[in-house]
This record gives C-alpha cells, sequence and structure tokens, in this order.
C-alpha cells in the first residue's frame, strides 16, 4: 500500500509504517496540482496543519483509504468530502496531551515566579533581585475551565502540588471530577475562587470570547494561564486586565491569529509571559501521534477498527438504509435537550419504540450522544461520542420497546442531572420527514431545522401575540410554530417557533421580564452558527 507523507512527521512513525510493508514516500510542501499528482496512487495519506485536503483532492484520490491527521486538529481536512468518498479520517489526540498538561504546569511557574522577566534581565547584566516576589502554587486555589483530557492531566500534576482544585465543565460528572480530587462548581465561582486559572476548552461558537473583561474581573487577582486555544480568551482584554492591576498575571501559548505581530497588545505588557504555540512541541509527542496514525492506517488497511476515526460508521450494510433516517434525527434531540436543560449532564438516554426498536441502532444512539456534546468537542461524531460519554463519567443508556402507542417509530433523548431529567421525542413522517413531537412532556409537531425559539411560559390569554409582537419589532420572522399545554387550562404551555432570522440575547431578555414567562431559549440546528448575540 502506498503512503503518502506530506508534512514533516517524526521518524518513528515512518519506520512503522515502513516495517510494516508500506510503500512510503514524501513530498513536502505540495500544494494545487502538484498535490493532486501526488495523492493519486495513494491509499493512505498523512498530513499535519500545513496540508489542505479539500473535496478536490479527494476526488483525484480514487484509491484513498484514509487520511490521517499526526495531531488533533483536523480543521485543515473536509470530513464530510472525506465521508462522500468513503474515506476514513483519523487523528491522534491522546499523542499531545501530556506535553500540552505539562507545558501548562510550567507556564503556570513560570507566571507566578516572573521567571522569563528575570531570566531576561539577569542576561542583560541586571541583579534584579529585590524586583521579584515570587508566589507559591501550594495552598492555592486552582480553576480549571474545561476538565476534557488535558484538564484531568493539569488537575493531576497541580493537586499534587498541593493546590485545592475547582472546575467548570458542564459535561463531566461530580463522581469523574471528586476521583480527580476537583470541585465542580459554576463559571462565575470557578473565576471567583481561582488563584490560579487554567483554560482547557475548544475553540466554538459557545467559548470563543467567553473569558473577556467582565469575566477577568471577576478573578480579581490571580493568574490567568491558556495553552488551549486562541479566541477563548479575549486578549486584548487579558493584556489591559494585567497592565491595570486586575490580574496579577497571565501566561499565553496560543492565539486567536498566529504567527502575532510584533504589535500584540499582549507583548508589551511585563507581567505576560508568552511562548509561541509550544504546548505540543516535544520529542516524546512528537513520536507519540506519528506513531498513533501509523497504527491507525495499519488498522485501516486491514479492516478493523480504526481506534480515533472521525466519520466511519459502524454497521451493517443491509441496516443502514433502514436505520439512516433516525441517525440525524436522534442528533437533532439531543441537541435540543443539551442546549434546554439547565445545568450541567451526568447521564443520557436514548428510548427507542416501535419498528426502530427491532433494528441495530447503535449508531443512532451514537449520533443522539453527538448532538448532546457537539457544542464543547473538536470534531465530536457518531464515532467518538461514546469515547466522550466514558471519559467524562456521564451514564449512557439505551432503552427498547416493541411497541409505541402513538407513532410507528420513536426516538427519545433524555438528558439529565442530579436535579432534572428533560426529554425529547422525534418520528419520522411519511417515511422521511423528521419531526420533533413530544419536548420535556409537551406535545408538539415541530420541523427540527434552522433556528428556533422554544418558550414555556404561564397558559394565560396573550402569551403568544405577546412573543410575536417582540420578535416583529426586531424583524424576526416566524416561519411555523406548534402551541402546547401538558394539563388543563391555566397551568403552564410551551411554544415551538420556527424562525427565519436569528434571536439576539436582548430580545431573549425582553421576552423573558415578562410575569407570564418561565423560560425561553433560541437554539440553532442543522449547522446554523448564527447565534443570538446583540445586534
Amino acid at each position: 500500500m502506498k503512503v503518502l507523507i506530506t508534512d514533516p512527521i517524526d521518524d518513528a512513525g515512518l519506520e512503522r509504517l515502513r516495517e510494516s510493508g508500506h510503500d512510503v514516500e514524501t513530498a513536502y510542501d505540495v500544494e494545487g496540482q502538484a498535490l493532486l499528482d501526488a495523492v493519486a496512487d495513494a491509499n493512505a495519506l498523512v498530513v499535519r496543519s500545513g496540508t489542505e485536503v479539500t473535496e478536490e483532492v479527494f476526488d483525484a484520490a480514487p484509491d484513498l483509504v484514509i487520511v490521517g491527521r499526526a495531531g488533533i486538529g483536523v480543521d485543515n481536512i473536509d470530513i464530510d468530502a472525506a465521508t462522500d468518498h468513503g474515506v476514513i479520517v483519523a487523528n491522534a489526540p491522546e499523542g499531545n496531551v501530556r506535553a500540552a498538561a505539562e507545558h501548562t504546569v510550567a507556564m503556570s511557574f513560570a507566571a507566578a515566579r516572573s521567571i522569563p522577566q528575570a531570566h531576561a534581565r539577569l542576561k542583560a547584566g541586571e541583579w534584579a533581585k529585590s524586583d521579584y516576589l515570587g508566589t507559591e502554587l501550594n495552598g492555592k486555589t486552582l480553576g480549571i475551565v474545561g476538565l476534557g483530557r488535558v484538564g484531568q492531566e493539569v488537575a493531576k500534576r497541580l493537586d499534587g502540588l498541593g493546590m485545592n482544585l475547582v472546575a467548570y465543565d458542564p459535561y463531566i460528572s461530580e463522581e469523574r471530577a471528586d476521583r480527580l480530587g476537583a470541585e465542580l462548581v459554576e463559571f462565575e465561582a470557578c473565576l471567583e475562587q481561582a488563584d490560579f486559572l487554567t483554560v482547557h476548552t475548544p475553540l466554538t461558537p459557545e467559548t470563543e470570547g467567553m473569558i473577556s473583561t467582565d469575566e477577568l474581573e471577576l478573578m480579581g487577582g490571580g493568574f490567568l494561564v491558556n495553552c488551549a486555544r486562541g479566541g477563548v480568551v479575549d486578549e486584548e482584554a487579558l493584556a489591559e486586565a494585567v497592565d491595570d492591576g486586575v490580574l496579577d498575571g497571565a501566561a499565553v501559548d496560543v492565539f486567536a491569529n498566529e504567527p502575532i505581530s510584533e504589535g500584540h497588545p499582549l507583548l508589551s505588557v511585563d507581567d505576560v509571559v508568552v511562548t509561541p504555540h509550544l504546548g505540543a512541541s516535544t520529542e516524546a509527542a512528537q513520536e507519540n501521534v506519528a506513531t498513533s496514525i501509523a497504527d491507525q492506517i495499519d488498522a485501516a488497511f486491514a479492516g478493523e477498527p480504526v481506534m480515533n476515526a472521525l466519520n466511519a460508521p459502524s454497521v451493517d450494510e443491509s441496516v443502514f438504509p433502514r436505520i439512516q433516517p433516525y441517525i440525524g434525527l436522534a442528533e437533532t434531540a439531543g441537541k435540543i435537550g443539551a442546549q434546554l436543560l439547565d445545568g450541567r449532564i451526568s447521564e443520557v438516554e436514548v428510548a427507542y419504540e416501535g419498528d426502530i426498536a427491532e433494528e441495530d441502532v447503535e449508531l443512532v444512539t451514537a449520533s443522539g450522544l453527538k448532538g448532546v456534546f457537539e457544542p464543547l468537542e473538536w470534531q465530536v461524531n457518531a464515532v467518538n461520542a461514546p469515547q466522550i460519554a466514558e471519559e467524562r463519567g456521564i451514564d449512557v443508556t439505551e432503552s427498547k420497546r416493541l411497541q409505541s402507542d402513538d407513532f410507528q417509530s420513536l426516538v427519545t433523548v433524555s438528558v439529565g442531572n442530579e436535579d432534572e431529567t428533560l426529554s425529547v421525542s422525534g418520528t419520522l413522517f411519511a417515511g422521511d420527514d423528521p419531526r420533533i413531537v413530544r419536548i420535556d412532556g409537551y406535545r408538539v409537531d415541530a420541523i427540527p431545522h434552522g433556528k428556533m425559539l422554544v418558550a414555556r411560559n404561564a397558559d394565560k390569554p396573550g402569551v403568544i401575540g405577546f412573543i410575536g409582537s417582540v420578535l416583529g419589532e426586531h424583524d424576526i420572522n416566524i416561519a411555523g410554530m406548534f402551541n402546547a399545554r401538558r394539563d388543563d387550562r391555566g397551568g403552564e404551555a410551551l411554544t415551538v417557533y420556527n424562525l427565519d432570522d436569528p434571536v439576539p440575547d436582548k430580545v431573549v431578555e425582553r421576552i423573558l421580564a415578562d410575569d407570564r414567562m418561565i423560560a425561553v431559549k433560541y437554539l440553532t440546528l442543522n449547522g446554523e452558527d448564527d447565534e443570538g448575540e446583540d445586534e
């Protein structure tokens, strides 16, 4: 088998591929037609961030079985095109976890003890001992935003150094956090309690700019360390907070735009330590990601499961046509449930009733989990969603009932925690027309697509007219709506609105200000990414 490598990887990965008997060809820095020519007869393609793997590349490579990313980020690979062409896309998320965690710890010490600043002055001939009074980590509180793979490794290391741990992560169980020695708290409490705050979240529309001026002021001193993704922390606000003494210092390894310019605001603040995205730059990490990708290529060629595949469904070919319509339905139900539930999620149940309960629904269940987890993970999909649930200590159950009271087939995704559980049910009309038919016990008939507003209110006259008026005042067009009530008149009602336009936060707040309203949530589905921000 021919393996084409277009970005440099560690020699250990090359040797492993050759030892397996593959024809390994390197063609670094190729692009355009040269890349298309090089990949034309390749069975596997190995890249890092330098090669753009577009639909055109897949069109040019009819024998391609797998694309391996020697690292974690796959923004440069068109995964949809890969799936359309039947090509597996795999990455190596574990290989640099330890390196990123260790760099976070190193940056924490560097900021707390002003190590780079003192080093530079001593190299320049200054003995500035009296200018630096450091901060010890022992006995201080570490706030961790994002308790995923890297966050957990940081927790283990700094817990051993005598720090008290608090963490914010709505997608991890208290039991798992307890085993790490961390107390789960809400986001604001994490900021307020932290003497040191480390950030370990992916960059998504939900996390972009999640730590800015107001959040930094909540810290009231201390140090912020970001070795995760640029853009999660507002860099200009961080520079201003350190310069004004709102924070004691900061350490940053990642930036919204890389490489950064000479005039970047963080470069001019003395108490900010910066490094040029070195989190994964260790010999061991580079060797690990290279050998991991080599092993996954071997598995793909052998027809075996690919450990970190991002797009490969595992289901019998004869079954797939019967379950395929329910894959997107379960994902959408999970996405709606996760957005409507207040608080962290500790358990997920996917239940099947009627004809669908007779099928192999493992892929459908995984797709439901994908919808639940999608806002907080890099490239989560039906392949890696079950693994994410296991890593975060979330209980996942699957149930089946061959009879359904009202529908030929019904799929229900329930999300819950110690305080509440919320269920979203969907079915198919006319075989392939998806509908959301129950939300939290309310019978509805909602089209699960695009922009939606879900409002729960006291069942009193005039509420629907009030909401329609507020939306109309802001030029938000209603494409469809369905109203339901759980009990008799005078209780509570729920209305689902399909909208043509996004709903800014101020409009949601305006609706919620009415004393008849109980809850209002704006949702975006099916790839819609224009969130309800203030205009």
